[in-house]
């Protein structure tokens, strides 16, 4: 009997999820990136292991009306240090949005909630921002799936049964 039952290519084939942070109804900063962080880990998967990589994409659009509670916009601090003393500057989240944009407040609050190991960088890699090209590839809207119209096949059926009336 075969020791990899149910690892098969097909399974770890991955998928595109769009997420929308534009909306009306769209949770805090925090909810969104922890429900990220489980799409680009694939712990959705029956599959999953925590040593492989069978996550999927995520597009994340309209990333400027990223919503946090409370004060964060004033009072979450983002810090980088260049390794020299003295260098250690700090932003509030507000001013990483006005520089860097939403997409980078998102990015680093998914990097935090994905474990620290060798695959947080080739996960993180499958997280796109706004502007972005894979209309073709999405499958996935907001975890439904959307419906497919109906192909120019059945149409002609419908037209010949029509004919035998």
């Amino acid at each position: 009997m075969s020791q990899t039952v149910g690892r098969t290519r097909l399974a770890y084939a991955r998928s595109w999820h769009h997420i929308s942070l534009s909306s009306s109804s769209t949770p805090p900063l925090g909810r969104v990136a922890s429900q990220i962080a489980i799409l680009l880990m694939g712990k959705h998967k029956p599959i999953w292991d925590p040593s492989t990589d069978c996550g999927d994409y995520v597009v994340a659009t309209g990333c400027t009306d990223v919503y946090a509670t409370g004060k964060k916009l004033q009072q979450k601090l983002y810090y980088k240090q260049t390794t020299r003393p003295g260098a250690l500057k700090s932003l509030n989240m507000e001013g990483m949005i006005r520089k860097w944009g939403g997409g980078e407040v998102l990015k680093r609050a998914v990097s935090g909630m994905l474990p620290k190991n060798r695959l947080r960088k080739p996960r993180l890699e499958r997280l796109k921002g706004a502007a972005h090209p894979y209309k073709e590839n999405l499958v996935r809207f907001d975890g439904q799936i959307p419906r497919r119209e109906p192909r120019a096949k059945t149409e002609k059926l419908r037209i010949s049964v029509a004919k035998l009336d």
